[in-house]
């Protein structure tokens, strides 16, 4: 992606999910966890805001986010990193000269609709859990929470029988495996885990059951 609108738009769509932004710098074996701020409607300028105690050595540092079912990366260099004034956590840029975009889902993934819960429940080691769903997809779901309601869900722990509310009257039961954990900051809800898992053990039955769930739930998008 080289288009200079084509990455404002995909800066301003990471800007207003607030996806998680990992920053990897050459000169350090620590991720640094940001989000964009916001972008430039006129100028080729954004600005990303530092988790809380994150700091940027100078240098080369490569920018990884989610965008929709592909990752978009780019690289960005700065001797200073300078702040905003009296805002030591924003970091004013400049657009990348291009992107890469790496599409490395194996299957297309649905986000909820806005405005509408739909929740995952389960019960883990005689702890009830309730996470709500922001997408999904025929290999899995993706959960978000506050990390008072995530503690024990690391990555490799799996999910019995997690209860998936899929819209209005569309309920399956599945079991999960636990793929990623990280945290981030959501500009509405403070610090949030999200929590992304695989399907395991889906009979042919329910993988059935699934695609017609998926089916349904793609066709009222576009009503």
């Amino acid at each position: 992606m080289t288009d200079e609108h084509d990455i404002g738009d995909a800066l301003t769509f990471l800007a207003d999910s607030g996806e998680p932004v990992s920053i990897y710098p050459s000169s350090a074996t620590n991720v640094v966890m940001a989000r964009i701020k916001s972008v430039d409607p006129e100028n080729p300028y954004f600005v990303v805001e530092l988790n809380e105690g994150e700091f940027l050595p100078p240098g080369d540092a490569v920018f990884v986010a989610w965008m929709r079912s592909s990752k978009i990366q780019f690289k960005l260099s700065s001797d200073t990193w300078s702040t905003l004034p009296e805002q030591p956590t924003m970091l004013p840029l400049e657009f990348p000269l291009k992107c890469n975009v790496l599409n490395r889902r194996a299957s297309t993934r649905l986000e909820t609709p806005l405005g509408v819960y739909y929740m995952a429940s389960f019960v883990m080691n005689g702890k009830p859990y309730e996470l709500q769903l922001y997408d999904f997809s025929a290999g899995g779901v993706g959960m978000r929470a506050a990390p008072r309601d995530a503690v024990g869900l690391h990555v490799g722990k799996k999910l019995q029988r997690v209860r998936l509310e899929l819209g209005p009257d569309s309920v399956m039961i599945a079991d999960l495996e636990v793929r990623l954990s990280r945290t981030f900051r959501s500009f509405l809800l403070g610090e949030q885990v999200q929590i992304g898992c695989q399907f395991i053990n889906l009979s042919p039955m329910m993988e059935e059951e699934l695609k017609r769930l998926l089916d349904k739930l793609n066709s009222n998008k576009y009503r």
